[in-house]
C-alpha cells in the first residue's frame, strides 16, 4: 500500500464530507448515532469474534495482562458502547448556536454561532470502545473524522467501523464522515499528522511517549495533555473529616486515571493530626507512601527524591510533603504541577478564592476529590479527552470543545461611514 496516497485520499474524503455534515440537522446526527447503536447490538456476534481474534493476537505477541484488559469485548462493553451512543444522541446540539447578540451604535447586530471544527484526526491506543466514543461526538458536533487504532485492535477497530458506515448510510449521511484508518503501518500516523490541508486538529489518547510523539512531530494543531501529576493540599482550615474523605478517595478511587491524585500536601498545622490517620487507610489499601523528611518523622514510609514530585505513577503509589502554608503549596504546585487538576480542603473562602485564582490548572477544585475531573462528571454526557493546553479547549474536552465559534453580523442596509 502506497501510505501516503491513501492518506490522501482519505484527507480529501473527509474535507469534502466535512462540509456536508456541518450543514446536517440534529435530527439526521441524531437518527445516524441510534442506527449506530443498533448495527452494533444486531452485529455483536461478529465484533466479538473480531475482538477474540485480536485478543488471540495479542497473547501472541505477549501482551500484557492490563493491555489485554483494555482490549477485551465482552457483552457488558458492547451494551456500554450502544448506551454511549444513546446518551450522546440525547445531548443538545451546539452547533448553529447563537450567543452574544448586541446591537452596535452603527446599528449592525453582531454575534457569535458555534460551528464545527472540521476535519478531526483522533489516534489512540488498545481500547476499541474510543472507536465508538470518537465517532460519536465528532459526529454530533457536525465533525469529519479520521480514527487511527492501535494496531492490537485492528480486527475490532474493522468491524465497529462497518456499523459506523452502515447507521451513516441508514440516516443519509455520508459514509466518509467517519473513516478508520484500514493499516497497522505507523507511517501512517506521520501522514495524518501533517496533512494540515484537509485535517483542523488531531487528538491523540493513549501513554506519555504516543503524545510526546504527536505533539513533537504534528504539523497539525493538537488537544492533548501529557501528565496528570495531580495535587491535594490540606490547609490548616480544613474540616479534618473533609480532608481525610477526600484525600483518600482522590487517591485509592482508581490508580491508573490521569485525574487521582499523585502528591499529597499538608500544613504543617494539621500534619501531625491528620497524616497518622491517612498513612493507616493508605496502607489498607495497599499504597506504598514516599515522604519528605518532615513527613517521615511524622510517619513510617519511604524517602521521597525529586524524581517523585515530578511522577505521574498511575499506581498505588503516593507522595507526600509537609508544607508550611498554603503559598509554599501553591509554590510546589507551579513548579511541578502538569496542569492537569489541583484541589485545596480549606473552610476559609478567601484562601479557597486565592487558590482558585492563582493556580493555573485546567480544573482547580475547593472541598472536593480531584477524581471529579471528568466530562462525563461535569455534566458534559461524555469527553474526546483532557486538554492541558489553553488555547481553544482547556480541562475535559466535549461537543462544545470539538466546536469553534465564528462572528455573525445582521445588518440592515447599514453602510461604514
Amino acid at each position: 500500500m502506497d501510505i501516503k496516497s491513501y492518506m490522501a485520499e482519505l484527507g480529501q474524503r473527509a474535507r469534502a464530507a466535512a462540509r456536508l455534515i456541518a450543514a446536517a440537522d440534529s435530527t439526521a446526527k441524531n437518527a445516524a448515532l441510534l442506527a449506530i447503536a443498533g448495527a452494533i447490538d444486531s452485529r455483536r456476534g461478529e465484533l466479538l469474534a473480531a475482538n477474540a481474534r485480536d485478543l488471540e493476537n495479542g497473547r501472541a505477541n505477549g501482551l500484557d495482562a492490563a493491555l489485554l484488559d483494555r482490549l477485551e469485548l465482552n457483552d457488558a462493553r458492547v451494551d456500554a458502547m450502544i448506551e454511549g451512543l444513546r446518551q450522546v444522541a440525547e445531548l443538545p446540539d451546539p452547533v448553529g448556536v447563537i450567543s452574544d447578540r448586541q446591537l452596535r451604535p452603527s446599528g449592525i447586530e453582531i454575534a457569535k454561532m458555534r460551528v464545527p471544527l472540521g476535519v478531526v484526526g483522533i489516534i489512540y491506543e488498545s481500547r476499541p470502545n474510543v472507536t465508538v466514543d470518537a465517532a460519536s461526538l465528532c459526529l454530533k458536533s457536525g465533525n469529519a473524522t479520521i480514527l487511527r487504532g492501535g494496531s492490537e485492535a485492528i480486527h475490532s477497530n474493522r468491524a465497529i467501523a462497518d456499523c459506523i458506515v452502515q447507521g451513516l448510510a441508514a440516516a443519509g449521511l455520508p459514509e466518509t464522515t467517519v473513516q478508520v484508518i484500514d493499516t497497522t503501518d505507523r507511517a501512517a500516523v506521520g501522514e495524518l499528522i501533517t496533512m494540515t490541508e484537509y485535517v483542523d486538529v488531531i487528538v491523540p489518547r493513549g501513554g506519555k511517549s504516543l503524545i510526546e510523539r504527536i505533539s513533537r512531530e504534528a504539523r497539525v494543531p493538537v488537544i492533548k495533555h501529557l501528565d496528570g501529576i495531580c495535587h491535594v493540599y490540606i490547609d490548616d482550615k480544613a474540616d479534618l473529616d473533609m480532608a481525610f474523605n477526600i484525600a483518600v478517595n482522590a487517591k485509592t478511587h482508581r490508580y491508573g486515571v490521569c485525574n487521582a491524585m499523585e502528591t499529597l500536601l499538608v500544613a504543617e498545622g494539621v500534619a501531625e493530626e491528620i497524616l497518622p490517620r491517612l498513612a493507616e487507610a493508605y496502607r489498607a489499601e495497599g499504597v506504598e507512601l514516599r515522604g519528605c523528611d518532615r513527613t517521615r518523622a511524622i510517619i513510617d514510609c519511604l524517602p521521597a527524591s525529586e524524581e517523585d514530585w515530578q511522577t505521574e505513577y498511575l499506581a498505588p503509589i503516593l507522595s507526600i510533603k509537609v508544607v508550611a502554608d498554603m503559598d509554599a503549596a501553591m509554590d510546589h504546585i507551579a513548579q511541578y504541577s502538569s496542569h492537569h487538576t489541583e484541589a485545596i480542603v480549606t473552610r476559609d473562602e478567601a484562601r479557597s478564592n486565592r487558590f482558585l485564582a492563582e493556580v493555573d490548572s485546567s480544573s482547580v477544585m475547593v472541598n472536593a476529590s480531584t477524581r471529579f475531573a471528568d466530562g462525563f462528571e461535569y455534566g458534559l454526557g461524555a469527553e474526546i479527552g483532557i486538554s492541558t493546553d489553553k488555547i481553544h479547549a482547556r480541562g475535559p474536552v466535549g461537543l462544545e470543545g470539538l466546536t469553534s465559534q465564528k462572528w455573525v453580523v445582521y445588518g440592515h442596509g447599514e453602510i461604514r461611514q
